[in-house]
């Protein structure tokens, strides 16, 4: 082989070579573009997935408007002369809803207390007997544990140990109470008086507990009740005296 011939043969795969590098280079450049572009894809991606999952939220959200789906609003009218207006969620727990709905528009809630009421905790309703041991003749639900927090004014059902239990008595959160979460049905929060929440009366069971004198569907237009006026005790004639148990025991006898 000549020299021309020898230049010539290192001179094709020099050739070759240098066509190869453009392209090798040219398909990496592609490569990682592709990649920038489907890292951007998919970050566009999460942050409209973390943007609709945050508006899917908020109309979850429970609404403060009394006027708004009076369907979905429970009214306590408590024995301390107050008004609790609660939104009912069916969004969360539709059978939880429609059970107490359909409990109060019975009158079932009627006259029952606060039977059982920690400072700092919760406020617990719904037991005709009085004792946290009781409910209504339908039959127990099943849980419908979801993601919405046990916040200040968050009310959920109560139940017994197992967890399809729940029935008619329920519990209104004072502060957060997160250990709740997926553990008890959370089917509604309090709009609107929820001071009159914080003064019912303290117990296990109170001495003197505060009652629901009516529960009832805002969207079927009851009026508030008011607990019966207390009779005021008797007061002597003027000029007579007054008898008491001491007074009458100490009279001369005959």
């Amino acid at each position: 082989m000549n020299h021309r011939s020898l230049a010539l043969a290192f001179a094709l795969p020099l050739a070759a070579l240098g066509l190869c590098v453009p392209a090798m280079a040219q398909e990496a450049g592609t490569s990682t573009q592709n990649q920038e572009d489907s890292s951007q894809a998919a970050r566009e991606a999460a942050v409209a997935g973390t943007q609709a999952a945050s508006e899917a939220e908020m109309r979850l959200a429970p609404d403060a408007d009394l006027t708004k789906d009076p369907e979905n609003i429970l009214l306590l009218d408590l024995s301390n002369g107050e008004r609790v207006a609660i939104r009912l969620m069916p969004e969360w727990a539709p059978n939880h809803v429609e059970r107490v709905k359909t409990l109060a528009r019975q009158g079932f809630y009627d006259g029952i207390i606060f039977h059982r009421v920690i400072d700092g905790f919760m406020a617990q309703t719904g037991d005709p007997t009085g004792t946290g041991r009781g409910g209504s003749e339908l039959p127990d639900l099943k849980a419908e544990f979801n993601r919405f927090p046990h916040v200040r004014g968050t009310v959920a059902m109560a139940r017994a140990a197992a967890e399809d239990t729940a029935n008619s008595q329920f519990f209104i959160v004072f502060y957060p109470r997160f250990t709740l979460d997926r553990n008890y049905t959370n089917f509604g929060r309090v709009i609107d008086n929820m001071a009159a929440v914080d003064a019912i009366e303290r117990g296990e069971p109170p001495a003197n507990p505060t009652y629901i004198v009516q529960a009832s569907i805002a969207a079927d237009g009851k009026p508030q009740q008011m607990p019966p006026a207390q009779p005021a005790a008797a007061q002597p004639a003027v000029g007579q005296p007054a008898f008491t148990a001491e007074s009458l025991s100490n009279s001369p006898s005959n």
